[in-house]
């Protein structure tokens, strides 16, 4: 069992920047495929970007491509979204998920096994 707990969501201007952290709970935190995923209202949970459990592969959301940046530190047992020049439509609660893979990413939130609660990222226009 993995628990994933988000931080560092808030709201920020259009063009600024914010870093999100997932912290998982375990000691075999390499062993899985990281996710973050995105809900805005009224909308479906949508793939944002991943990473596999060694680092090797990741992969973005086309709109996000060049602005946002996802990695990990294993020893940290935590996952990070750099978010920068952000849009108003990239408000929305953001989920990080995990699935125990190494060398795998998925983009579809019935990929992942865990989740965590959420963080608010709101972009003011």
């Amino acid at each position: 069992q993995v628990q994933l707990v988000e931080s560092g969501g808030g709201l920020v201007q259009a063009g600024g920047s914010l870093r999100l952290s997932c912290a998982a709970s375990g000691r075999t935190f390499s062993s899985y495929a990281m996710g973050w995923f995105r809900q805005a209202p009224g909308a479906e949970r949508e793939f944002v970007a991943a990473i596999s459990g060694s680092s090797d592969i990741t992969y973005y959301k086309d709109s996000v491509k060049g602005r946002f940046t996802i990695s990990r530190d294993n020893a940290k047992n935590t996952v990070y979204l750099q978010m920068n020049s952000l849009k108003p439509e990239d408000t929305a609660v953001y989920y990080c998920a995990a699935r125990r893979e190494t060398f795998w990413i998925g983009r579809k939130p019935g990929e992942y096994d865990y989740w965590g609660q959420g963080t608010q990222v709101t972009v003011s226009s």
